[in-house]
């Protein structure tokens, strides 16, 4: 990890916290709909590798549960535990064409939303609020923006990344 990943990172969560805000400040179900904080940390842990995806998941997550009224550090584990897998399975299989991505966002996206039902189910007593089951959307939604983004993220940070050097 280099000065320019840390960066990249800093800036990348900037940005996703900004986007982030104002979805929130557009509708409550939006930034429960569409991943921001789960798309750039599948990214960064494609691009960079599994433990800058789990650096990034958690620093994602818990500034996603700072957002939120329940126990704090759901969303950072969920998120942490979703950038360490993406980052290892990204090392050893092509993930990068569009449709393998999607499937690959897809199916990590559907794993972080069990893995927080999961420890939400475990700390609060009450039922999880779905929304009308719009939160079960949020995997598709989120691989279907983040697959077709990602191609010009990766144009974006390996033109910024190769002027920098």
């Amino acid at each position: 990890m280099t000065a320019k990943d840390i960066v990249h990172g800093i800036l990348g969560i900037t940005a996703a916290f900004i986007l982030y805000a104002l979805l929130s400040k557009i509708s409550l179900i939006l930034p429960l709909i569409i991943g921001v904080f789960s798309i750039l940390v599948i990214y960064f842990a494609i691009l960079r590798g599994e433990i800058f995806g789990s650096i990034t998941g958690a620093v994602c997550g818990l500034i996603q549960d700072s957002f939120t009224l329940g126990v704090f550090g759901i969303f950072g584990i969920s998120k942490t535990i979703m950038g360490y897998f993406a980052g290892f399975a990204a090392k050893r299989m092509l993930v990068i064409p569009r449709f393998r991505l999607f499937i690959f966002m897809l199916v990590l996206f559907s794993g972080e939303l069990g893995i927080w039902i999961f420890l939400y189910s475990l700390i609060f007593a009450q039922p999880l609020n779905t929304y009308g089951n719009l939160i079960f959307l949020s995997p598709l939604v989120s691989s279907v923006i983040g697959s077709l983004l990602f191609p010009f993220f990766r144009k974006i940070y390996y033109t910024r990344y190769n002027e920098a050097e």
